[in-house]
């Protein structure tokens, strides 16, 4: 009598472990992040929902979402019982792991750039910004100005005596003036005068051929400069980023890693507030999770923005569960069933148009 009450106790037990996921309705809590999670018309559809659908039918469940703004709050709300399970982009962490239990991994991921596109009209005009204030370009203005100068002081001198010469002025500070304006005019092909001293002509002429090859110069170094930051711009991997003003979402890995490389981080809650502020000019670039900035450029952020370097700091998306939840074992089950009968693949190529 005491065995059958034993294994009826125990039976009980197990039963009362499993009945949230048998048929009951389970809290899912996760965030708004494409193509992971997105609201279309009051539902939710993205890949982490379609996969934990394909789940939920497998361990016979009903899903309720809660939708949370951040990843500290989805998962904050799982310690505090609102929610059984989280499900999005989550990376799983050292840290994390001690407070709460993770599926396997179900997405390989990792961090990306991206920056402004070059191409783009604020991508042209923070070039030649760059290029305006670069030192290059300072050090060809005081050439130029340097240039002009000398002339000037020989076409005053010999001019300066003729009677109805270039000057209308013969002292120094207004006749000056004068030939270095004519100087300028000639530098850029448009004096209308000559001098008529002849050791004026001479100088004149050979300012004349000295212009054209300046102005060859200084066209070539400006252009090449442009060129240059244009195919390169001032960030081109994680190596770059010390120093620079980064956006990120608060609350992700993203985050940490920026801090651990003194860069500049700009936190925004959702992603798309950062975007924004990378095409405002208010940020260099965003770091974040790979799939979601690579799914954004390729998408709404077609033209404006541009990938840079490849995907580092490799980490995996996983499925978030309170310690010790009896849920864990029968999802990675659910997990492994789908991988391999190629429903995973199927969702992978959808959202991602690849091979997982």
């Amino acid at each position: 009598m005491k065995l059958r009450v034993g294994l009826l106790f125990s039976c009980l037990l197990v039963s009362n472990s499993f009945a949230q996921s048998q048929g009951e309705t389970l809290r899912v809590a996760t965030r708004l992040v494409k193509p992971f999670v997105i609201e279309e018309k009051g539902s939710l559809t993205g890949f982490s929902v379609e996969l934990w659908s394909e789940i939920a039918k497998q361990i016979n469940v009903k899903t309720e979402f809660v939708v949370k703004p951040t990843v500290k709050e989805l998962l904050a709300s799982i310690n505090t019982q609102e929610a059984q399970l989280g499900i999005a982009a989550i990376s799983i962490t050292a840290e994390r792991e001690l407070q709460w239990d993770f599926s396997q991994p179900m997405f390989d991921a990792g961090l990306q750039i991206i920056v402004p596109s070059q191409t783009s009209e604020s991508g042209i005009l923070a070039n030649i910004i760059a290029g305006v204030f670069s030192p290059t370009f300072w050090q060809l203005i005081g050439a130029i100005l340097l240039a002009i100068l000398i002339p000037a002081h020989i076409v005053w001198f010999f001019e300066r005596r003729p009677v109805g010469g270039l000057l209308a002025n013969k002292s120094y500070f207004p006749g000056i003036f004068e030939a270095a304006w004519w100087s300028l005019a000639s530098l850029a092909a448009q004096a209308d005068q000559m001098p008529k001293s002849a050791a004026a002509r001479v100088a004149a002429v050979f300012w004349m051929f000295t212009s054209v090859v300046f102005l060859a110069y200084f066209t070539a170094s400006v252009t090449s400069s442009l060129t240059l930051q244009q195919l390169r711009g001032d960030i081109k991997g994680p190596e770059d980023l010390p120093g620079k003003k980064i956006a990120s979402v608060k609350g992700s890995t993203s985050v940490e890693y920026l801090r651990q490389r003194n860069a500049e981080v700009a936190e925004f809650t959702k992603v798309e507030e950062a975007y924004e502020a990378l095409q405002h000019g208010q940020v260099s670039a965003v770091v974040y999770d790979a799939p979601v900035l690579l799914y954004y450029a390729a998408h709404e952020g077609k033209g404006k923005v541009q990938t840079v370097g490849s995907i580092f700091r490799k980490e995996n998306y996983g499925i978030a569960f309170p310690d010790k939840s009896p849920l864990r074992k029968r999802v990675n089950e659910v997990l492994l069933k789908l991988k391999e009968n190629g429903t995973y693949e199927k969702l992978y190529t959808k959202w991602f148009g690849g091979s997982s």
